[in-house]
């Protein structure tokens, strides 16, 4: 449904309006405005079910936008990588006005996601940032955490960015290690999934803990506990890839291929 080519030379099609992480409500209760004329203020963005998408931000949002965890949650499956693309590239807009080597103005390219400062040569694109999400498991139990800005009662599996000349394999140990004292033994990777909040690529990992012993960090990790799949808390949102690992360990003990 997405195609990712930029609708060059375009002067009409959909907008989405966004402003500080929300989007205006559209028609048929999608993000999606009416057709409209675009001038040089709309970012053409991509093709979408063979209509040429554009991204405007406004100045702040109205009373009635939704968040982007928000229009996700309500969202079919379908519609993620348009809502993510709307806020990465929106967030890289947003942060990225002026050169970060000399502090001119920066000017948009119309052939690319692009911000080129024409007075020093510098140029920059949308940051991705790679991170790992893994859940750990024992047997059957998985062991979640909890961070002290989740919603009351929810667990999620641990996440964390990879850091400079690190493997994602190295810091899924690191990350475990240092959120839980868990020690890791086989690592499985599942797949990534673009994470909006605001400009991360997750990649995904079922491993398995060569021990049980947890000792929380105690600053991201508020608290952390192993769970059975009789006995599970409040999970993370549906369109997360920490649900999606989650259900494929579930699916799998089902199945008698876990444990």
């Amino acid at each position: 449904m997405l195609r990712r080519e930029l609708p060059q030379g375009i002067a009409r099609g959909r907008v989405i309006r966004l402003s500080e992480g929300r989007i205006a409500p559209g028609v048929d209760d999608t993000p999606l405005g009416l057709v409209q004329d675009w001038d040089d203020q709309v970012q053409p963005l991509c093709w979408w079910n063979d209509d040429p998408i554009g991204l405007r931000l406004e100045s702040e949002p109205g009373d009635d936008w939704i968040d982007g965890r928000g229009w996700l949650a309500q969202l079919p499956e379908s519609w993620f990588a348009l809502v993510s693309t709307a806020l990465q590239v929106g967030a890289w807009m947003a942060n990225h006005r002026y050169c970060g080597r000399c502090g001119q103005a920066a000017t948009r390219l119309e052939h690319e996601f692009a911000m080129h400062c024409y007075h020093c040569g510098h140029r920059n694109y949308p940051r991705i940032s790679p991170c790992i999400i893994t859940l750990v498991t024992h047997g059957e139990s998985l062991l979640l955490a909890r961070s002290p800005r989740f919603p009351p009662g929810r667990y999620s599996t641990l996440a964390g960015f990879i850091e400079p000349g690190e493997s994602a394999e190295q810091a899924v140990h690191r990350e475990v290690h240092e959120e839980v004292g868990i020690s890791l033994g086989r690592l499985r990777y599942i797949r990534s999934q673009a994470w909006p909040f605001p400009h991360s690529l997750m990649l995904g990992y079922l491993v398995e803990a060569s021990t049980r012993r947890i000792r929380i960090d105690g600053h991201e990790i508020q608290d952390a506990a192993w769970f059975t799949p009789r006995t599970l808390p409040q999970l993370p949102p549906l369109y997360s890839i920490s649900r999606e690992l989650i259900e494929l360990h579930l699916a799998e003990v089902r199945d008698g291929r876990g444990g």
